[in-house]
């Protein structure tokens, strides 16, 4: 099938994924004396006097913001908020398809920090929470960071967050396999930005100890005079500290124990893998085409590959995460998403393998009819022993 070709038929012909269908027939004029005036100035009464009834008197319990500014769209880069919107609604479809999670795109007419979280926090009234989609780094740390001291619902950058558990969920049973630690491996990172930072320190959270991180200049290292002006990146130094500061993203194959890309295309080769510990675990997750192709890192020894793809074994794929994650919020509504139910989500993910697990197989399926249960009740059970949970 030609996707694109078919793709754009098909939107030319829905006008847009979304459909606003109410929940009652307004079919007579007691009806619309329930739904409206002057019936429904008692519920508003009600908020009025204590706002958390917003959650019980309207749509906000069940409904999430999915916000963008258009500059990270995809693979297509900084399109604008308008290009964006057929993401952003396939975001929306995929919150209902797979968590039962209302949701509402608003892609923002600025790249400006303080008009964004300004904007989204003004509304953030209307929600239960924030879903921060495409928002091109350094700038989504910022504003996720500002948004989360600012709103009293949960905010999430699924780029980052998403993709980090789900590479955690992976590495877990691939670890598995092989019979290695976190604690005791050797990790090389190939792209530090939004996800590839996320990914770095929820698995640094997790028990990871050893890494080496790569961007686009080479290795990552405290110092490095380009990281004066990026505190993300310069956070990253301090905490891994590698030994090796030159050779790039090749000298720092060598003797590790798992790779994993959010980068570019073809920056793997098959000597590079060759260079690795015994049964090394891939995960190159550039779209479309990943840093190494599977058969190839499985030809240079690779013991387990995955990638972001779904036409190889092992998809890491960010729909696994966000429905059920924000159903699991929603349902004690959070204040937020926090470190514990991000590694509970991930556990959660990782232990619906099971016995079935084997180096093509270390993730459950998008289609996976378990996950939004086990996941959303992982996380709403770590909400409530961490204090995030507000019922």
């Amino acid at each position: 099938m030609d996707y694109a070709a078919q793709s754009l038929k098909l939107h030319a012909q829905w006008r847009g994924k979304l459909d606003i269908v109410p929940k009652m027939e307004v079919d007579s004029v007691e009806a619309l004396s329930l739904a409206y005036t002057p019936g429904v100035a008692q519920p508003c009464l009600e908020i009025q006097k204590n706002p958390d009834k917003s959650y019980e008197l309207t749509g906000r319990w069940n409904t999430v913001a999915v916000v963008t500014d258009g500059s990270a769209v995809l693979g297509l880069g900084d399109i604008g908020p308008e290009a964006g919107m057929p993401v952003m609604e396939g975001k929306c479809v995929l919150f209902k398809a797979f968590g039962g999670v209302n949701a509402v795109p608003l892609c923002i007419r600025s790249k400006d920090v303080d008009e964004i979280v300004n904007t989204v926090t003004l509304l953030a009234g209307s929600f239960g929470g924030i879903n921060l989609e495409d928002i091109s780094a350094p700038r989504c740390f910022e504003i996720e960071r500002r948004l989360k001291e600012r709103c009293d619902i949960p905010v999430f950058h699924d780029d980052q967050h998403g993709t980090a558990i789900i590479v955690a969920a992976a590495l877990q049973n691939a670890l598995k396999l092989v019979g290695k630690e976190l604690s005791q491996i050797k990790l090389v990172l190939s792209g530090a930005g939004a996800a590839g930072s996320a990914i770095f320190r929820l698995l640094w959270s997790m028990g990871l100890r050893q890494a080496v991180v790569c961007d686009i200049h080479g290795i990552v290292y405290p110092g490095r005079p380009d990281l004066r002006d990026n505190p993300n990146l310069a956070g990253l130094a301090d905490l891994t500290r590698p030994e090796i500061t030159d050779g790039g993203l090749a000298a720092a194959f060598k003797g590790a124990d798992v790779f994993i890309g959010v980068s570019a295309p073809g920056l793997v080769t098959g000597e590079m893998v060759q260079s690795m510990a015994a049964d090394p675990i891939l995960f190159p997750m550039a779209n479309p085409v990943p840093e190494i192709l599977p058969n190839e890192a499985k030809a240079a020894g690779a013991a387990v590959v995955g990638t972001g793809r779904s036409d190889f074994p092992n998809q890491i794929n960010n729909i696994l995460a966000f429905p059920a994650i924000f159903r699991g919020a929603l349902d004690v509504r959070a204040r937020d998403i926090n470190e514990e139910m991000k590694m509970a989500a991930a556990q959660a993910l990782a232990g619906l393998v099971g016995d079935a697990l084997s180096p093509n197989y270390i993730v459950p399926a998008a289609f996976d009819p378990r996950v939004q249960s086990a996941v959303s009740a992982a996380v709403a059970e770590a909400a409530r022993r961490s204090g995030a949970a507000r019922i």
